[in-house]
């Protein structure tokens, strides 16, 4: 990409929207991530007991582990949902202000 071509990108009021855009649900995500990571962490350090209820009268299973999967699992989701979210949004309006630039 020329130098020209860079800064006319850089000059699109549709460049500041997408990287606000892009920005913000980066953050909404990473703030989910850190706040259900943290909090199993909060729950192992502070009360643990809570992890080691089983699941049923007589189980070995205990409630730590589907709240453990449900983390990982729904880290995947929101993975998804990012790239879900990149590949269509974020890269129309990429391809945009690309578009625009390029004229």
């Amino acid at each position: 990409m020329s130098a020209e071509i860079y800064k006319r990108v850089r000059a699109n009021p549709r460049f500041s929207e997408l990287e606000g855009k892009r920005s913000r649900f980066a953050y909404l995500l990473t703030a989910i991530v850190m706040l259900t990571y943290y909090g199993m962490m909060m729950l192992v350090a502070f009360a643990p007991e809570v992890l080691r209820t089983p699941i049923s009268e007589g189980s070995m299973l205990t409630i730590g582990v589907p709240i453990g999967a449900t983390i990982i699992i729904g880290s995947w989701l929101l993975t998804g949902w990012f790239v879900n979210r990149s590949n269509g949004e974020f890269d129309q309006l990429n391809n945009e202000i690309i578009r625009e630039a390029s004229k």
